[in-house]
């Protein structure tokens, strides 16, 4: 990202907890692992009309990938574009393992109550999603296939699927050119696949600023990614896009 792009806001999420909140189209937010070993687990809603979301599915297959990095898009399941990765420093990040949960937390950290630990409590992915879903009229039911942004899952030759432990570093970073209002979800819990012993999440760096025109979006490389703007801006026509 150039150095003169104008800086709007920035958030700090610790780990463990979660965040929620609209970035506009035009705009791009940078994720960042604050101390190394982040996991931000993130859903993509459209602003206006919530029941288009991030699409896992079409986002791997239309671009031929297991994982996402720099030069591919976030699709929803309307066939448009939520955001292009214009910027990633890690070079992985997990596409299928979804959100842990409060048994899988329990069963590997044991018990971490807010009576007796306040805010270090140990929250799930799915209970930091379902809190935040709630601000904004959302539940359950609408949690979809997550992105896992700063976590590495490959698979083995046995079809297995290997978590990288130490595969971000502090200061690494993503960056999401937004082509649609969207309504960002993001839990900073433990990858489900994450072997560590103790509770220790790293902290997520949220941070946004103004993007070049769409006409340099850095994933129109891909025929079917071309085509998802295409429709995303038709959505926005009334206002000149």
């Amino acid at each position: 990202m150039n150095q003169d792009t104008t800086h709007l806001w920035e958030e700090y999420v610790p780990g463990g907890c979660h965040w929620s909140g609209v970035v506009r189209r035009r705009t791009t937010l940078r994720l960042k692992d604050v101390a190394g070993g982040a996991n931000a687990a993130v859903l993509f809603y459209n602003f206006e009309e919530k029941l288009e979301r991030y699409n896992m599915a079409d986002t791997l297959k239309t671009q031929h990938t297991f994982r996402l990095t720099k030069g591919h898009a976030c699709h929803s399941d309307m066939g448009r574009i939520f955001c292009c990765i214009a910027e990633d420093t890690t070079g992985w990040h997990d596409t299928v393992c979804g959100l842990s949960d409060a048994d899988l937390i329990r069963q590997q950290y044991g018990v971490g109550r807010y009576q007796e630990l306040r805010n270090d409590m140990y929250r799930s992915g799915l209970d930091g999603m379902l809190v935040e879903l709630g601000k904004w009229g959302l539940g359950k039911r609408d949690i979809v296939s997550n992105i896992n942004f700063f976590s590495k899952v490959t698979i083995g030759a046995s079809g297995d699927l290997r978590f990288h432990p130490g595969h971000s570093k502090a200061g690494d970073y993503v960056d999401l050119a937004f082509e649609m209002d969207t309504l960002v979800v993001l839990s900073a819990a433990p990858h489900p696949l994450d072997p560590a012993e103790t509770y220790r999440p790293g902290a997520v760096g949220l941070a946004v600023f103004a993007s070049p025109s769409a006409s340099e979006a850095p994933c129109l490389h891909i025929a079917e990614n071309a085509r998802g703007l295409q429709n995303t801006q038709r959505l926005y026509a009334y206002g000149g896009a």
